[in-house]
């Protein structure tokens, strides 16, 4: 049974696009580790998931119908990387588990395992923080849409634009970011979660007043 090494998981996100390139996988990786030694979960297996995780789908043609299924694809690839490096099926199909459990939507997989909880959370606290705030408005350039625009009172209300509206990345905060920290499952997750929550705030309130040159 023979574990991934940094280096061979660096090639499969070679064509991957800047939000979900490798620097991501490598910060849920550390986190991922952090949450499962301060939780006690299996760490082979959650170090394998870290890094499998986004394995298949994350290339910038790999949005749609690839992107939206890459936690299917990516478990799938990771059972044949497993199985070829002599893991154990059930250790295996551990690590899909928590692959397909990353973007659990209320649809998908349920993280039932401690270590898919850590999974899933360290993946959740990449929107949070700084590096949440940087990758929001990269993801909003990526799709030709501004760093900030002024919400409407609908989307504001009910998290519907009105026609012609854009999906600046402070509309992803309000409709999606700002509800991250209330989603995770570990302790430790939860305590990080806080205080990334907190700077993100601090940060679109600051954008805010700067454009509108309140300070």
């Amino acid at each position: 049974m023979q574990p991934i090494t940094i280096e061979e998981a660096r090639v499969w996100y070679q064509d991957a696009d800047p939000v979900h390139d490798f620097d991501h996988v490598l910060r849920v990786y550390r986190v991922a580790e952090r949450l499962a030694q301060a939780e006690g979960a299996d760490l082979e297996i959650v170090r394998a998931a870290a890094l499998l995780h986004d394995s298949r789908g994350s290339a910038p043609n790999g949005e749609g119908k690839a992107r939206a299924e890459h936690h299917i694809t990516s478990a799938i690839f990771a059972g044949e990387v497993l199985a070829a490096k002599g893991w154990p099926e059930e250790k295996i199909k551990a690590v899909q588990h928590c692959i397909r459990a990353h973007r659990f939507r209320g649809k998908e997989d349920y993280p039932n395992t401690l270590e898919a909880q850590a999974l899933f959370d360290a993946d959740k606290l990449d929107v949070l923080g700084a590096i949440g705030a940087a990758r929001t408005i990269a993801y909003a350039a990526l799709n030709g849409q501004p760093a900030y625009a002024e919400p409407s009172e609908s989307f504001l209300a009910t998290g519907q634009k009105e026609p012609g509206e854009p999906h600046s990345s402070y509309h992803e905060f309000l409709f999606k970011l700002s509800k991250v920290k209330g989603r995770m499952f570990t302790d430790s997750g939860k305590a990080l979660a806080e205080s990334r929550h907190a700077y993100l705030v601090a940060f679109y309130e600051q954008l805010q007043a700067e454009v509108r040159g309140e300070r």
